[in-house]
């Protein structure tokens, strides 16, 4: 009988339900957590439409002394961020920029041939390849000592829920897109146990609460703060539903059948800045709990024309890129628009730093990587060059703190230091034509 079967047994005799165990079976003041292997972590981010790069890039290479406005949310983790300036997508063949630019962003390769037709250029169909992500939980999960419930997650704010070429990043391989969860609550349902409805929810929360009532006091200061962190999570998705079940319970009779809604708030333009904090907040727990070690966050789609009225901006982001520089009220709300992705990356950057990593020293930002990118470099130009890639967190071993500048570098020399970092090296990933410079030299 292995530890982890041990260990099962224990929490179950002690009337812990299946919901519970995955998280309290990492806490390393239960004596279980595994200490000897440092964990790594990877989040990837996309956001579309390019970038406003005067705003955007540093102007000086080397150290971070200061950030321009878009990256500015950023200035609390300067020394544990890192610009890469200079990287530039070089996957040519099927498909208009837009399609190209996410369907090859992390899987380094061209898109088939298809029927998906985009702007003026040829139509294309799904990527010829795995994608990065896809492809270090395959590595992760055969090895026992770095093997998690899902391997990766995929989470999405507000993606279409039709398939395309536009809407997917992530390929489980060739010709096989993986689509992100966009509502909180399938992801929920997803980490806890499949729920019917909404009283069956309630009860798993009911029972998660009491199961952490019972082991609290057996748990360091540390654990019992993820602990707690923890269970706030599931009173706020508790209080959600309720809240919900009210408004349900109270509508107008409107001369038909109103169709069910999903748990909680629901998937609307407007409430994006919920949906982003809830799905940030349910990838830390999930990280806290060693669910994954990989993570995927899609804010909308390639070409994705979201409508930030919570920031004053009411045109679509997608039509608000395709105006000129010297539009300078489309300039300025682009700016917003990109600030406001860049406030997102900063929340979880601060989710990561303010918890404790279980089982291990530091926080979980120090075990973990994230990394903003985009499928465009500029929107006007649609550029597939100086491509936008930030990292934050210090778990990929990358020396942070500085701004790196690189000379029209292939993006597939990233993917293969991202895999090295990982500890899973290749000789090439993707396209081996833009492969043969090996990594990127700087980074760690």
């Amino acid at each position: 009988m292995n530890m982890t079967t041990n260990r099962r047994d224990f929490l179950r005799r002690s009337g812990i339900t299946a919901a519970a165990l995955p998280f309290l079976m990492n806490l390393s003041s239960l004596g279980w957590a595994s200490t000897t292997t440092r964990r790594k972590r990877l989040v990837v981010i996309f956001t579309p439409n390019g970038t406003i790069p005067d705003h955007y890039w540093p102007d000086a290479e080397g150290k971070l002394e200061s950030f321009k406005r878009i990256l500015q949310p950023l200035e609390p983790f300067r020394d544990q961020t890192l610009t890469l300036h200079g990287l530039c997508d070089k996957i040519r063949g099927d498909g208009d920029g837009h399609m190209r630019g996410i369907g090859c962003l992390l899987t380094g390769i061209e898109l088939f041939p298809g029927d998906i037709q985009g702007g003026s250029d040829t139509p294309a169909g799904w990527s010829r390849g795995i994608s990065v992500d896809q492809h270090l939980k395959n590595m992760l999960q055969k090895d026992a000592t770095t093997q998690t419930r899902f391997g990766s997650l995929e989470f999405g704010v507000m993606v279409p829920q039709h398939a395309d070429t536009w809407t997917r990043m992530c390929y489980a391989g060739p010709n096989q897109p993986v689509a992100p969860i966009d509502d909180p609550y399938q992801m929920f349902d997803k980490l806890y146990g499949q729920m019917k409805d909404r009283d069956a929810l309630a009860s798993v929360l009911d029972d998660l609460s009491e199961d952490f009532r019972k082991v609290e006091a057996m748990l360091s200061s540390e654990d019992r703060q993820l602990l707690q962190q923890h269970a706030a999570m599931i009173r706020d998705l508790e209080n959600e539903m309720r809240q919900e079940k009210e408004i349900a319970a109270n509508k107008p009779d409107v001369g038909h059948a109103v169709p069910d809604m999903p748990d909680g708030v629901e998937r609307d333009n407007d409430n994006m800045p919920q949906l982003s904090r809830m799905q940030i907040d349910l990838m830390v727990n999930a990280f806290a709990a060693d669910f994954n070690r990989i993570a995927t966050l899609q804010y909308t789609n390639s070409v994705g024309g979201a409508k930030m009225n919570w920031i004053g901006v009411e045109e679509g982001h997608h039509e608000l890129s395709h105006e000129p520089d010297d539009n300078a009220e489309s300039y300025e709300n682009l700016i917003k628009i990109n600030t406001w992705f860049c406030e997102q990356i900063a929340y979880l950057a601060k989710r990561l730093s303010d918890t404790p990593e279980p089982g291990g020293e530091g926080s979980m930002l120090d075990h973990t990587t994230i990394i903003w990118t985009n499928e465009l470099g500029k929107g006007n130009s649609h550029t597939l060059d100086n491509i936008p890639f930030v990292a934050v967190g210090k778990g990929l071993g990358f020396g942070m703190g500085r701004s790196l500048k690189f000379n029209n570098a292939p993006h597939n020399r990233l993917l293969l230091s991202i895999a090295e970092a990982m500890g899973h090296p290749l000789p090439s990933f993707g396209n081996a034509d833009y492969c043969g410079d090996g990594v990127l030299t700087g980074l760690m």
